[in-house]
């Protein structure tokens, strides 16, 4: 059993393949105890602080839900309930609430503040979001993988679109991590950088893991057992940018001829929230001004046999706990 007692979770370089796998069986587990309404309660009286720059609706409610099955109580700070950054440094912040709390959530911007926090609350710290990386997402992912396909090692992960940020990015250093064959298919100037790219191949050459870079979708996804997408304007970028993403990402929709290119094995896979009809303000606004009902996937594959897009939006409450749990249980 790996010892994760008292660490944060920032990303996941920083963990073993051994402790990631670990991370995942102790999520199954908690995950099954919590189906036949087991009592889970590892981390009584303890209080966790969540902290919440940029909104979501999946990881808030994972963190909580999970917080209260494992006994604890948490508080929220929303963008306008928190003055870390803006009247009193991240470094002021983090020494406050570490004495008050057992363990602190961070979903915002730079990496540079989740490391912040860790550095000096004192306390374990874990990352909800940032502009580099997305690791509670991940684990949720591979969850996901493992149930549908009983192991990870080997298995072929297409990431469609724009990864060169948090999401391509973590699931390239997650499927390094865990021996897996990663495809970012997409124009070149998307790809991730070069130097996470380095150090993605590096880890590579020690579990087995493939990464690959492909412009062409039907080269791509050929055989793949997963095909993952995301949104293509990420939170906090300017309108105009829907312009030249919609131009230059069109090619890399995840479409049935893509899934039938990949073969019946694949399933398809989205992190949330998905422009897949026109059922969003901004996928109705999306629509009148460029005439797409769609953005980055389309109806009939969101909402297809293949897609496993809730089995994983479920999985981030059970992943999130283990984490919780294996960092806080004494």
């Amino acid at each position: 059993m790996e010892n994760l007692t008292n660490r944060s979770f920032l990303k996941l370089l920083d963990f073993t393949p051994a402790e990631i796998e670990f991370l995942l069986d102790l999520a199954a587990d908690l995950k099954e105890k919590k189906k036949k309404g087991i009592p889970h309660k590892l981390c009584e009286g303890k209080n966790v602080a969540l902290i919440f720059e940029k909104t979501s609706t999946r990881t808030r409610c994972a963190f909580e839900v999970a917080a209260y099955d494992l006994g604890m109580h948490c508080t929220f700070l929303d963008p306008s309930a928190s003055q870390i950054g803006k009247k009193e440094s991240i470094a002021d912040t983090a020494r406050v609430l570490g004495r008050m709390y057992d363990g602190i959530e961070y979903r915002g911007f730079g990496q540079e503040i989740v490391e912040s926090l860790a550095k000096f609350s004192g306390v374990p710290v874990w990352n909800g979001l940032t502009n580099e990386y997305h690791p509670t997402q991940i684990l949720a992912d591979f969850l996901t993988i493992r149930e549908h396909f009983g192991s990870l090692k080997g298995k072929k992960l297409v990431y469609m679109g724009d990864a060169r940020y948090n999401m391509g990015d973590s699931l390239m250093v997650g499927c390094a991590k865990m021996g897996m064959h990663f495809v970012a298919c997409a124009p070149e100037k998307y790809f991730p950088n070069s130097t996470l790219i380095s150090l993605c191949n590096a880890v590579a050459a020690e579990t087995g893991a493939t990464l690959e870079f492909i412009t062409d979708p039907m080269e791509a996804t050929r055989n793949a057992d997963v095909i993952y997408t995301d949104v293509w304007v990420s939170m906090g970028e300017p309108d105009e940018i829907w312009a030249e993403r919609i131009h230059d990402l069109s090619p890399y929709r995840v479409t049935q001829e893509l899934m039938d290119n990949a073969g019946p094995q694949c399933r398809f896979m989205h992190c949330l929230p998905a422009f897949h009809d026109l059922g969003t303000t901004i996928g109705r606004q999306i629509q009148q001004k460029f005439g797409i009902d769609c953005m980055e996937v389309t109806d009939q594959v969101f909402e297809g046999p293949q897609s496993i897009v809730f089995d994983e939006a479920e999985n981030r409450m059970h992943t999130i706990k283990a984490v919780m749990a294996a960092t806080l249980a004494e």
